[in-house]
């Protein structure tokens, strides 16, 4: 498994020369950067990898749907959905006439992700779920007057969220879906396996993820190759650090414990300062993981 190491030599912290193992994606670029600043080895995995619709079509139609007939509501479930859609609509010649028409309409955005993208529009949100789940966005729903509403809803990868769009039409409204991506969990399955080999030598010291797509790509690969057992070793023996108490609740869930996580803001950054605070513990009272 490679490497990369940035041109600057590091400090040297508690996680100089930790083995830790991320999610390989666009917003992961400053996990990795922040965790080889502190001196650590980072190894970056492609357990979920987002592709564009494999069919623009539909998602090409339901932009000009939503252009030419305005929906009363658009809930945005991610912000890598806003941004692939914003993306079609470049290329599509319709991202002025998009942008102008989103202005106009309420939105329910699912947590902060989305909302950072409105914000890089000069948008808001009109609506935060209560929590940022589905069961959140349906709370903050009942809330509304959608009777009679068409709502537009940004899908996440393929998962067509049935629960939620049976939701808006117990609550009187029309849901208008769009799906403008898709998790190619297909690919690069050996360096996947690699890890999960990895892991269950104890060459990993942090598995770190942020998403819960991302057990899921494991137990996929692992079911599809048969390295259950390579999974279940490596998941025991490896420390765990989750982004925020949805994974840490997937993992706890599936038998693994969970030994680090941010206490209140669920990003990057914090992920990467609990990372350090728990070696730096480790440290002090002379223990190892």
């Amino acid at each position: 498994m490679d490497t990369s190491n940035d041109d600057a030599k590091p400090a040297v912290t508690a996680l100089t020369g930790r083995r830790i193992a991320i999610p390989e994606a666009r917003e992961q670029q400053i996990l990795a950067r922040l965790l080889r600043n502190r001196g650590a080895q980072v190894f970056e995995i492609p357990l979920v990898s987002i592709l564009d619709a494999p069919d623009p079509v539909p998602v090409r139609r339901w932009l000009e749907a939503f252009i030419a007939a305005p929906p009363g509501l658009l809930i945005l479930l991610t912000g890598e959905g806003l941004q692939r859609l914003l993306l079609l609509a470049e290329t599509t010649g319709l991202r002025a006439d998009f942008v102008r028409t989103l202005a106009r309409v309420p939105v329910v955005s699912r947590g902060p992700k989305p909302e950072r993208v409105l914000c890089e529009l000069g948008l808001a949100a009109a609506y935060v779920a209560a929590a940022p789940t589905t069961e959140g966005v349906i709370a903050t729903l009942s809330t509304l007057p959608l009777q009679g509403l068409h709502v537009g809803v940004q899908l996440y990868g393929d998962d067509p969220n049935h629960k939620l769009l049976e939701a808006l039409q117990a609550l009187g409204a029309e849901p208008l879906p769009v799906a403008p991506y898709v998790y190619a969990d297909q690919e690069a399955d050996e360096k996947v396996r690699a890890l999960l080999r990895a892991l269950a030598a104890g060459d990993i010291d942090v598995l770190a993820l942020t998403a819960q797509p991302q057990f899921k790509r494991l137990q996929a690969v692992a079911q599809r190759y048969g390295q259950h057992t390579d999974l279940d070793a490596g998941l025991k023996r490896t420390v765990l650090a989750a982004v925020g108490p949805l994974v840490r609740e997937q993992l706890q869930q599936a038998g693994y414990a969970v030994a680090i996580m941010p206490e209140r803001v669920y990003f990057m950054k914090p992920l990467v300062l609990a990372i350090q605070r728990y070696f730096e513990s480790l440290q002090r009272h002379g223990r190892s993981p």
